[in-house]
């Protein structure tokens, strides 16, 4: 009979760096102005197309929706409700050597329509039609809060 897995193998090198990465983050208590350095830092660090995915969704975020406080989440740049539940984060593409970055809302955003909808998106670069989806989006999943 051979030995089950161990739990450290069911996971790649990228995904146990972003589990310990958040329980980092959990243990560190910020000020909003320690938050807000930290994103921008991250989001300073990041490879292209990257870089300039996550500074476009930082600039919407805090023009649409000022409410959100920037933080990070699993070291990606995330932006929370004012009780701290993330709304909506950017996963950067290199993070987990994937094509394309992805733009993901959780259940604190007000995206609900019907039964069913989305509430992740891939990207690989922002066109300007691109931004007033997200902008709209961003409304949309901030609109209760």
């Amino acid at each position: 009979m051979t030995e089950p897995k161990s739990s450290e193998s069911k996971f790649t090198p990228e995904e146990r760096a972003a589990m310990k990465q958040r329980a980092k983050e959990l243990k560190e208590q910020q000020s909003a102005a320690e938050a807000l350095k930290a994103v921008l830092d991250k989001i300073a660090e990041l490879d292209e197309p990257d870089r300039t995915n996550a500074e476009r969704i930082h600039a919407i975020v805090t023009e649409v929706a000022p409410s959100l406080s920037p933080k990070l989440f699993y070291g990606s740049p995330g932006y929370a409700d004012p009780q701290g539940k993330v709304v909506l984060f950017y996963q950067e593409r290199a993070k987990f050597k994937a094509r394309y970055g992805n733009l993901a809302f959780f259940g604190a955003a007000q995206l609900d329509e019907g039964t069913m909808w989305p509430t992740s998106f891939a990207i690989t670069e922002i066109s300007p039609s691109d931004e007033r989806v997200i902008a709209e989006l961003v409304r949309k999943a901030t609109r209760q809060l």
